[in-house]
């Protein structure tokens, strides 16, 4: 908490911060865009961090320490994701390339289960304009965001990650 105790510093994803300190509470990002995680390997609570410091974990939505924590790579040029509205790429589909502030409103779909990101890295929010527990995505097809442990989460925004981390 606050930048006190031992420190880290790594410049990739590191899946298990406790072979490196017992509990990380605080974070400093010098350059770059990361996800940090509340679980071992890249799993529970997300949260996206860009240069900055971060001086209390519980402030970023954590219900536990950070305990890993992926790099966000560099991506120029178009993004585009295709979100469904059921698991396995049911129901309506809709494909964006731009930032959605709310997906009810602009496409009026009521739940997105499953998503194909063809370009870029994107957020994912379960409240309308960017707000709560968030989801990393990278290039790749997610068949079931409740098999993934977003069971009973609804997404409601998403954001491009631009390069202008």
């Amino acid at each position: 908490l606050n930048f006190q105790g031992r420190s880290y510093e790594t410049s990739s994803d590191c899946a298990d911060m406790s072979s490196h300190l017992s509990r990380c509470h605080s974070c400093r990002v010098e350059s770059g865009c990361f996800m940090v995680y509340d679980r071992t390997n890249f799993m529970g609570n997300q949260y996206f961090v860009r240069r900055g410091e971060y001086s209390d974990y519980q402030r970023m939505g954590m219900s536990d320490c950070i305990r890993s924590c992926r790099m966000i790579p560099m991506h120029r040029g178009q993004f585009r994701i295709r979100i469904y509205e059921r698991e396995d790429f049911g129901g309506q589909m809709h494909e964006c390339m731009e930032d959605c502030d709310s997906i009810m409103d602009r496409y009026r779909m009521s739940d997105c289960m499953s998503c194909h990101v063809m370009d870029g890295h994107w957020l994912m929010y379960e409240q309308p304009q960017f707000r709560g527990r968030m989801m990393y995505l990278r290039p790749g097809e997610y068949r079931s965001f409740r098999e993934m442990g977003y069971g009973g989460t609804r997404f409601m925004s998403m954001r491009r990650i631009m390069d202008s981390c």
